[in-house]
């Protein structure tokens, strides 16, 4: 493999840091939306984690998207 080539990967459902449903803010792309899914990447031959992406959706449905996983966190409820 030469050097700065991507290894093979390969990607699995990852643990959740919230409930699912949670609303989070998407610091990222500053948008707001329900946490779906976690997506993680795994590099095959040694199954070391290469990446961690949350997938979102808008509240009330619409297209979902992808962020890294560190730049979501909850929406503090409303008082």
């Amino acid at each position: 493999m030469a050097k700065g080539e991507k290894p093979p990967t390969m990607l699995s459902h990852g643990e959740l840091p919230y409930p699912a449903g949670t609303l989070v803010e998407d610091t990222q792309h500053e948008r707001r939306g329900e946490l779906v899914g976690v997506i993680e990447e795994r590099v095959k031959e040694t199954g070391r984690l290469f990446s961690r992406m949350a997938f979102l959706r808008p509240r009330g449905g619409d297209m979902g998207w992808e962020v890294p996983l560190d730049a979501i966190q909850p929406v503090e409820a409303q008082s």
